[in-house]
């Protein structure tokens, strides 16, 4: 295609369309890349780099910008404060890049882009940020500490605070580390089609390494190729890619090959398809054509025939399967705390009140899908947050009003160096940063009787 971009160019318009407008950043990021995957490697690694750690890091950016403006970044124009956010970015994140470079590609993109009457202000707060990085003076920890969060790790105060008050603080320092580096790809082998060991050597001979995950024989972690839909072994649908904590939500279901399984938010597959390769049927179902199409292109690709798929909303209750699925998988909406590493605006874009209000959905959504779970059966609730709220207190919420379903130890399901009080009382909550995997909640309930819930 013809686009006479150039990188910085390029992330100056996602960021506005993800920091200023309403899309989201891994949906941009993915679109961009395929838009542009004709251009070299290291092109493509540039604009990815530089866009993630702008959007990961902005509000440090903005207080570093503060220090030295004249002008509050909220008063700039947004093309321009962007453009100061990813220079600064270049600036303080990017040491082989001369700062020379980074004012004048700064100053010529401002030029382009209509701005020339601002160019020189551009110039003068990059120059003098390039000169003085080592009097920028950040918050002391040992003052407000959710401050000295917030500004370091780039996370809004009240998310810091709403951590600090769950977890130590030096885990809640741990998880948001974590959250601005740099994640791994983790694959699934599909064990119909080959084994991890016939993988990983298939892998190999495409020059990709893949290494064993420690939790899962048939999960790795791959680097080292160019562009994952161009492999041989993507395209026969030899693996899927999932990251642990996801993948766990299947092992600790424990699927039969006569088991029917219901999945109430399955898009886009991950689960489904990991639990057909031993149940009998999965009904994989969703809110939106769009995401259940997500999820048929999945099945295609990984050559499953045990997964039915259907559009429906979770909190409308489907009479065909009441009473009749062993089990049941609601991996719900939530806060998305658990992958900011993954989606690093979610931290942004979400408020107080949303977070309320997702409490209150999983709850409807959960209330409705247990009606669904047989005598006997088994009810797998899981998030991808670290809110408690939304995980252990929703899990004990469901069991005050549900009292026909109890909780059930997990261990079994597990390795050994996840094994833990909370396991043995049937949940497992794992952190990023601390644990190998997404901040992640999986809660396995057992429906001991005969009820309509």
């Amino acid at each position: 295609m013809t686009d006479h971009k150039n990188e910085r160019e390029i992330v100056l318009d996602m960021l506005l369309e993800v920091i200023e407008g309403d899309q989201f950043s891994h949906a941009v990021l993915n679109n961009t890349l395929k838009r542009y995957q004709d251009r070299p490697k290291h092109e493509r690694a540039f604009i990815s780099r530089l866009f993630a750690g702008t959007v990961k890091h902005y509000i440090t950016l903005d207080y570093i910008i503060e220090q030295f403006s004249s002008v509050p970044v909220r008063k700039m124009k947004p093309l321009i404060r962007n453009l100061l956010r990813l220079s600064t970015y270049q600036l303080m994140y990017m040491d082989k890049i001369p700062a020379s470079a980074v004012c004048n590609e700064a100053v010529k993109l401002a030029k382009r882009r209509g701005f020339a009457g601002l160019s020189g202000f551009v110039n003068a707060n990059l120059r003098t940020i390039a000169r003085r990085k080592d009097d920028i003076r950040f918050p002391d920890k040992d003052k407000n500490f959710g401050y000295y969060l917030s500004i370091m790790y780039s996370v809004p105060q009240w998310i810091a605070d709403m951590l600090l008050k769950q977890y130590k603080p030096e885990q809640v320092e741990t998880m948001l580390i974590a959250s601005l580096r740099e994640k791994d790809i983790t694959i699934r082998c599909n064990i119909k089609k080959a084994t991890p060991d016939e993988l990983k050597k298939l892998l190999s001979n495409e020059g990709v390494t893949a290494a064993e995950h420690p939790y899962l024989k048939e999960a790795f972690i791959i680097k080292d190729f160019d562009y994952l839909e161009g492999l041989d072994t993507f395209k026969k649908g030899l693996f899927t890619i999932q990251d642990a904590s996801s993948m766990l939500v299947g092992k600790i279901a424990g699927a039969k090959n006569d088991d029917f399984v219901v999945d109430v938010c399955a898009a886009p597959g991950g689960k489904s398809l990991h639990l057909a390769e031993n149940a009998a049927l999965v009904s994989a179902r969703d809110l939106t054509e769009y995401k259940v199409g997500l999820i048929n292109e999945n099945i295609r690709r990984m050559g499953l025939n045990n997964i039915e798929t259907k559009v429906w909303d979770a909190r409308v209750l489907d009479p065909d399967i009441v009473g009749k699925a062993d089990i049941v998988i609601a991996d719900l909406p939530c806060s998305g705390l658990g992958v900011l590493g993954k989606k690093y605006d979610i931290k942004y874009k979400l408020t107080q009140n949303q977070q309320k209000e997702l409490v209150t959905l999983q709850r409807e959504i959960l209330d409705v899908v247990c009606r669904y779970v047989k005598p006997g059966g088994v009810l797998i609730y899981s998030t991808c947050t670290v809110d408690r709220r939304e995980n252990i207190d929703n899990m004990d919420w469901f069991l005050r009003n549900h009292k026909d379903f109890e909780a059930e130890n997990i261990n079994d399901f597990l390795p050994e160096e996840l094994h833990s009080d909370t396991t043995k009382n049937g949940y497992l909550q794992l952190l990023q940063g601390v644990h190998p995997t997404d901040g992640f909640f999986i809660c396995r309930l057992r429906k001991t009787k005969q009820t309509l819930c």
